[in-house]
């Protein structure tokens, strides 16, 4: 609802903002299930398809027990969902899964692999209802797990959820509804541009990954993704050194990493003979 913390510019003649809640240490939360993927869009500029597959809040409604200064009682208020254990699997099948099916161009491959991070709620890809809804219509839709200890290989976490904060913060919530829509439109007020910002830092990521062997002690590039946007000499994708590439693969073969291998090269798009 809030952070414990702001930064406000007022002038000299202006007041501090009143603030107030119950409980620092209990701020009202919400979670949101979000998916993405790449956009896509011509060489002059014209999007294609933005990326956003849809975000959706883990919240419940149900009438209010008592008179309040929010309403009588009786009155449907919006409530967050405590514990998302039990309605994870729901979402990824009912609310996910058909989302991706009705966007999906008819032409493209509908082989899909769907990356969800390692929380504990999340499911397995061989859960079976998961299966059934995941295989139907001519698709075949495969869950993955994050990589562990790879916090920068996830596209939401990388960069996507923190320009949807700045966003969000700019419009104040009293309630959890105003809330819900207060970061509902600012999913959908984001740009593509942002979105494929973020796919080009996975990039970065993945190959200061491979030059220190699989170790996550690096520190992000910087590519200057803005100003090499607005003449348009942006790359589509990063190009990875033949050599480096090469070493990996000998790297992984020596320490006996033949499924991580094999993970690298679905990645790049390569064959390797044994």
């Amino acid at each position: 609802m809030t952070n414990p913390k702001y930064r406000y510019y007022i002038g000299s003649n202006e007041a501090l903002p009143y603030r107030s809640c119950k409980s620092k240490r209990y701020i009202t939360k919400i979670m949101f299930l979000a998916a993405v993927l790449r956009p896509t869009y011509k060489e002059n500029g014209e999007v294609l398809f933005d990326g956003k597959l849809g975000i959706w809040p883990f919240t419940y409604q149900e009438p209010a027990k008592r008179k309040s200064k929010n309403g009588d009682a009786g009155t449907i208020v919006t409530k967050p969902i405590e514990s998302i254990s039990k309605v994870t699997k729901e979402a990824l099948i009912n609310l996910v899964i058909p989302i991706i099916k009705q966007k999906w161009p008819a032409s493209a491959s509908k082989d899909i692999s769907i990356q969800q991070d390692n929380a504990k709620p999340y499911i397995s890809g061989k859960d079976r209802k998961f299966k059934e809804a995941a295989t139907s219509d001519v698709f075949n839709i495969i869950l993955e797990q994050q990589p562990e200890n790879s916090p920068d290989l996830n596209i939401l976490d990388l960069g996507f959820f923190r320009s949807i904060q700045s966003l969000q913060d700019e419009k104040p919530a009293k309630t959890v509804e105003e809330l819900v829509n207060n970061v509902t439109q600012a999913y959908e007020e984001e740009t593509f541009e942002i979105l494929d910002n973020v796919w080009l830092s996975l990039q970065a990521c993945m190959v200061e990954i491979i030059q220190k062997k699989r170790h996550n002690n690096y520190l992000l590039t910087h590519l200057a993704k803005a100003a090499q946007r607005r003449p348009g000499t942006l790359p589509r994708d990063l190009q990875i050194d033949e050599d480096l590439v090469k070493e990996c693969i000998q790297f992984l073969i020596t320490c006996g990493m033949i499924g991580e291998l094999d993970q690298l090269m679905l990645a790049l798009g390569i064959q390797v003979p044994f």
